[in-house]
């Protein structure tokens, strides 16, 4: 079987040494060394500052909305569900405007024919989507302009660029997630990238509890803190994620170079370097997909229609200011495997199937 994800393994006696490490210090979470270590590496890595760890990517996004002070949103509809849920169940509202067509990314020229027409969210968030960096210059004209904040849902972009510069690095606070399928994972976790030092400092309070060491409880907050069995695992992952993305990237290239006249695929951003973090193509029509699905299932390849439904079909209470994009890429989105275990010779077999069934 070609399966769709297949998360990667740690090195089991990395992990071993460094369990045995908390097990001599008797210190297992609450910001604990390994904590403060994968924090300081990962700021390395992907040249950032103002990185907090957290337990989960749903945490983040949460977290990140509480700390910035944000009560409304304008958000995308095509993302996974977790990126409007997340401030949905913390009773803050959602209105959804248009992707773009070409990258499946939040537009911000959607965005703002929302404002214009009266949104009044306080915050934009949006996805880079399949690791594929928004429009980050005209969305922060964009905030500028209606003086509202951004978020993005960065959980794709691990070690993604824009040139020079880390993808993370843009908006007012990035949430990654650790999850075991993602590019990076600690089996269960995420972070915060934040662009200003005073809403890092707010949101470690609000992960412990809204306590503020030597000082008490300074705010409202939740328990969101990354164990030191979790960073354990993102610290003997993180040695071997270099060899990671650059197979996974390979991989995705090799993928485009041999679909890109059969079916369509996102544009990518013209600056931003590939992570290989999922390998989506946009098929006709539903009826398409699934005859595309059910053929690929016959050759034991596994495939997901990610993401769908369009969101503004979930939260059916949000304020919609135009979808259509949103609504007709989701009819015909499909996932094919990516993950840092395939070979060359699985991608073909993957795309000789779509051959003969497209």
């Amino acid at each position: 079987m070609i399966t769709l994800n297949c998360p990667i393994k740690p090195n089991l006696k990395k992990v071993f040494k460094y369990l045995e490490t908390i097990n001599t210090n008797g210190w297992y979470t609450n910001f604990g060394p390994l904590h403060h270590e994968l924090t300081n590496r990962l700021e390395n890595y992907l040249n950032v500052k103002n990185l907090l760890l957290v337990n989960n990517g749903t945490s983040a996004l949460q977290v990140a909305g509480r700390a910035l002070g944000t009560k409304s949103l304008l958000s995308t509809p095509f993302s996974f569900v977790a990126t409007v849920s997340a401030f949905k169940w913390q009773n803050d509202q959602i209105a959804f405007s248009d992707i773009n067509r070409n990258s499946y990314n939040l537009c911000p020229k959607e965005a703002d024919k929302a404002f214009q027409k009266g949104c009044k969210a306080d915050t934009i968030l949006a996805t880079h989507v399949y690791g594929n960096p928004c429009d980050v210059h005209p969305f922060e004209t964009l905030a500028k302009h209606h003086k509202v904040k951004i978020i993005y849902d960065a959980a794709h972009a691990f070690g993604v660029n824009i040139g020079n510069h880390s993808v993370l690095n843009y908006g007012d606070a990035s949430a990654l997630s650790f999850h075991a399928t993602k590019v990076f994972h600690t089996i269960e976790g995420g972070a915060i990238v934040f662009k200003n030092s005073e809403h890092y400092e707010i949101a470690k309070h609000i992960i412990n509890f809204g306590i503020k060491p030597d000082t008490g409880i300074v705010n409202i907050g939740i328990n969101a803190k990354l164990s030191e069995y979790h960073a354990a695992v993102g610290l003997a992952n993180l040695d071997n994620i270099d060899n990671v993305i650059a197979h996974r990237a390979e991989l995705f290239e090799y993928y485009r170079t041999n679909l890109n006249s059969i079916v369509e695929i996102p544009k990518w951003h013209p600056e931003a370097n590939h992570n290989g973090a999922y390998m989506p193509i946009k098929l006709d029509s539903e009826k398409q997909l699934i005859k595309v699905c059910n053929k690929l299932l016959t050759q034991n390849i596994q495939s997901r229609h990610y993401f769908s439904p369009s969101l503004d079909r979930v939260l059916l209470n949000s304020y919609n200011y135009g979808t259509s994009n949103s609504n007709k890429v989701s009819e015909g989105i499909l996932c094919l495997p990516m993950h840092a275990n395939l070979t060359k010779a699985d991608i073909q077999k993957v795309v000789t199937s779509l051959k003969k069934v497209l």
